[in-house]
């Protein structure tokens, strides 16, 4: 996940606010996390359900598998990380645009390019559900999204491929499970492609800046909370979980957190900005 709210905010301004209300396929009483390190046993997991987890740094599946986890590989769509297998032959094929300002190491590719579609659908995916992942988490889409509403110009078509990405990967793979995170602009149009879209930073965040967790502005979360009931509407089994950010000894914060999102029909999961913790639920 890419935390923080700095490409986020300015594009949400740009977007109509459209009303809501409550859909199907919310699936309440589901239990899931993120986590991106290798560090945690098989019995750590044994609350959750559904498991998004990186794809390097990451426990054995096996173990989890044989517990009926559902086990989702992280896979980066508009971004290449210095530090992914893959990083050098992206660069050789021409295909990164720049670092992203915010998370240093971390390349924009041209998702536009026919050279990446084959990489993610004959290279990135298989490799994922080799290592027995059941499906895949796309992160990073907004990236690509954002350079086209910055320079409409330079970056045309970033959101038709980023549509066309989204497609072509539920086309080639019919019987994974496919959660996007946020890419709120293009979501109408995919809502049919995928089982599950994460709403990250709904509710709360974490302040690079000041560094301390905070609440996220009213105008943004109800803003948030459109897009993704929209999505609802237009695909009825949609599932809606939600990954917000919260200081993890406060307990009283972050249970109000799971009460706000469940109320929403959402399935939460409230975590460190690290990810490299599971944060349990409190029992208050």
């Amino acid at each position: 996940m890419r935390h923080g709210l700095t490409f986020f905010t300015l594009y949400l301004a740009l977007l109509p606010i459209v009303g809501y209300a409550t859909a199907a396929g919310s699936g309440v009483g589901e239990r899931w996390l993120a986590y991106y390190s290798d560090k945690a046993s098989p019995a750590d997991f044994r609350a959750y359900d559904l498991l998004v987890l990186d794809s390097d740094h990451r426990p054995a599946l096996a173990p989890l598998a044989e517990h009926g986890k559902t086990l989702l590989g992280y896979l980066s769509l508009g971004e290449a990380e210095q530090y992914r297998h893959h990083f050098a032959a992206v660069r050789g094929q021409g295909l990164l645009l720049g670092e992203n300002p915010n998370w240093k190491g971390s390349y924009f590719l041209d998702i536009r390019q026919r050279a990446w579609t084959e990489r993610v659908i004959y290279e990135l995916i298989p490799f994922l559900l080799h290592q027995g992942f059941d499906g895949v988490f796309l992160d990073t889409l907004d990236g690509p999204l954002h350079l086209e509403r910055k320079d409409p110009e330079r970056y045309r078509g970033m959101g038709e491929a980023a549509i066309r990405l989204v497609r072509t990967i539920r086309r080639q793979f019919p019987h994974i499970r496919i959660m996007l995170n946020r890419a709120y602009e293009i979501l109408p149009e995919v809502a049919g492609d995928i089982d599950i879209v994460l709403g990250e930073s709904v509710y709360a965040d974490y302040d690079f800046g000041s560094e301390s967790y905070k609440r996220v502005p009213q105008q943004l979360y109800q803003a948030q909370l459109a897009y993704l009931k929209q999505a609802q509407r237009i695909n009825p089994r949609l599932k809606v979980f939600t990954l917000d950010y919260w200081e993890p000894d406060d307990e009283r914060g972050i249970a109000e957190i799971y009460r706000a999102q469940r109320a929403n029909g959402f399935v939460p999961y409230v975590a460190t900005v690290a990810l490299d913790r599971i944060v349990s639920e409190p029992r208050i």
